[in-house]
């Protein structure tokens, strides 16, 4: 087995050590409710970023705000920023815990303490049970996020429990086989669709896109066919389903924990990455972390 398959069915012992983590130690250095908060990341962690800071402002629990690190917007003002860095050497991360040393309280959440983030950041939250030897990431992405669930209070163990019917019922028929996929979300679950997206782009090479629902309609439904997926992250909007079908294109229904649908999008960028003779662990053109020269 490659290490993303490893990793991959190994989320529901890691979410549960997250949400212990999230009860205990961790409690003290993330956000409070009432904070005016931001959350930062690169890649894989920006759009967990984005889902929950979406889901935080959501229950209420204060104003959030998610960026690619590299483009954190200097002029504002924030009671927190939390980064999202699986390797803890990110240049982009770096960068800008520097930048708001002594103006700004943060919080990193890694699973490599041993790296710069240790001094670059105020606090640290370790998940290295979570770490990862694929370039890929699955379960470091998704244990953070549980983390950052379960301090607001909204993760219990349904989701563990969907993850491992994720893990242990067959995909859908007829997906290896689609020529393209469009994932999409609503509220806190457009970042899982991005997330679903790019897992297909690196592990499997496919052809993908991922939209909030509402805005599928709005042109990219043009391009389903008969050989394209339409993959839903939550409740879809009323009428969007049949609309989908009506192209000839597959509609996929998330009747899982949205959290845990990622986790069967994860295995079929396995899949299809086995399929067609490629590595997962090592997609082209990646690295496990982007550590960038004096000159980029």
């Amino acid at each position: 087995m490659s290490h993303v398959e490893n990793e991959t069915a190994d989320q529901p012992g890691c979410w549960r050590r997250a949400a212990r983590l999230a009860a205990g130690p961790a409690s003290s250095v993330l956000p409070a409710a009432g904070e005016r908060v931001a959350v930062v990341g690169c890649g894989t962690s920006y759009y967990m970023a984005q889902a929950f800071a979406a889901l935080r402002e959501e229950s209420g629990q204060g104003e959030s705000d998610a960026f690619a690190a590299s483009e954190f917007p200097s002029g504002r003002a924030y009671d927190r920023v939390v980064a999202l860095t699986r390797s803890g050497t990110t240049t982009e991360v770096l960068g800008l815990l520097a930048r708001l040393r002594g103006r700004t309280p943060t919080v990193a959440v890694t699973a490599d303490p041993r790296t710069p983030v240790r001094e670059a950041a105020d606090d640290l939250v370790v998940l290295d049970f979570a770490d990862e030897r694929s370039v890929v990431q699955t379960r470091f992405a998704t244990s953070a996020l549980t983390l950052l669930r379960a301090h607001l209070g909204l993760h219990d163990d349904a989701v563990v429990r969907d993850a491992e019917t994720a893990l242990s019922e067959p995909l859908p028929e007829g997906l290896l086989e689609c020529a393209q996929f469009s994932f999409l979300g609503r509220g806190w679950t457009v970042g899982l669709a991005n997330e679903a997206a790019l897992k297909m782009k690196e592990a499997s090479l496919s052809w993908t896109e991922s939209y909030p629902a509402m805005e599928y309609r709005h042109g990219p439904i043009s391009i389903a066919t008969a050989e394209t997926a339409t993959w839903m992250f939550g409740t879809a909007p009323e009428g969007l389903a049949e609309q989908v079908r009506a192209t000839g294109a597959r509609w996929v229904e998330g009747t899982l924990d949205p959290l845990a649908e990622l986790v069967r999008v994860q295995r079929l960028a396995v899949a299809r990455a086995a399929a067609r003779g490629l590595d997962p662990d090592l997609p082209r053109h990646l690295t496990r972390s982007v550590v960038l020269g004096p000159t980029a």
